[in-house]
């Protein structure tokens, strides 16, 4: 597999699956008219959601396999690799793709909020499975955007196609709020991870080596991609990830103010601040005093 197709263009993918192109921005692909194929790593230049329906390849993403189901969707942001893995030689793929170029959501409400759509940024553990009446939903909603551009094009068929695929992305955030739901015992003690995570990472050197933890590290040391690892913790916390952290910050904080054998920057060296005057401004905007402030109250 160390050959990479790219596919840079609408059309590039459609000649790759024997489609025709009837939109130089976007495409409902139908995979099953493709050739048989064998296993390769594919780059994209656009937004792509694949809906699955049967077990035809494994798609991977970074290090980990789709755990696929009928009526799985994958969501692939423009510039990612993807691989796809299969123990034959050859496999016949199925099922339907949505392909869209930036160049057609420029301008649009959903060009603006496209960023919104954070399950583009999952890892390939983290798909979206429906179910049967949900899979139902995403092909009705491919197929309003196909009947667009079957239709002889007007002034209404580019605002028509943008709302049908922003209508499809927003039942997919319902499903997904569904999915985090429904699979609690995949997430089911990542709150109490997360938490075990910044106690042991503040009893340590770290914050002197590393800094202050991230998201991303975070989510990393969780096996989560920091998109779905932050919108699982909003989902669980009411809160988002970097203020649970903050939050985590200024308790461990709070106890060694009273230490009073440190001095403050001494203090907002070891919680991994390079600059004491940052730890200071925080610290003040969540407590409403200042670190010297509070050890004096206290």
């Amino acid at each position: 597999m160390d050959n990479l197709r790219r596919f840079e263009t609408i059309s590039d993918y459609n000649i790759f699956n024997n489609n025709e192109t009837l939109h130089p921005l976007v495409s409902v692909v139908d995979v099953s008219k493709a050739s048989p194929r064998q296993a390769s790593n594919m780059y994209f230049g656009f937004y792509t959601v694949f809906l699955k329906e049967v077990k035809c390849g494994d798609l991977r993403y970074g290090r980990h396999t789709y755990d696929y189901q009928e009526g799985t969707l994958v969501f692939i942001a423009p510039g990612q690799v993807v691989s796809v893995d299969n123990p034959g030689e050859t496999y016949q793929p199925k099922g339907y793709a949505l392909i869209f170029h930036p160049d057609l959501i420029h301008g649009t409400s959903l060009g603006r909020h496209i960023q919104d759509y954070t399950f583009f940024g999952y890892q390939s553990n983290e798909a979206l499975h429906l179910s049967e009446r949900e899979r139902k939903i995403v092909l009705d909603c491919f197929s309003k955007i196909e009947y667009e551009l079957e239709h002889a094009v007007d002034k209404h068929s580019k605002r028509l196609i943008v709302s049908n695929i922003e209508l499809f992305l927003n039942y997919c955030i319902r499903f997904y709020d569904r999915q985090f739901i429904t699979r609690d015992n995949v997430n089911q003690g990542i709150l109490e991870k997360f938490e075990h995570l910044l106690n042991e990472y503040f009893q340590t050197d770290k914050p002197k080596t590393i800094g202050l933890p991230s998201v991303a590290w975070c989510a990393r040391e969780l096996n989560l991609s920091p998109n779905y690892f932050g919108d699982l913790v909003k989902k669980e916390a009411g809160q988002s990830a970097q203020e649970y952290i903050q939050l985590k910050l200024i308790n461990v904080a709070k106890e060694r103010i009273f230490d009073t054998s440190k001095t403050v920057n001494e203090i907002a060296y070891e919680l991994g601040f390079k600059y004491s005057q940052h730890f200071s401004r925080m610290f003040k905007q969540h407590v409403g005093y200042t670190p010297n402030e509070y050890r004096q109250l206290n």
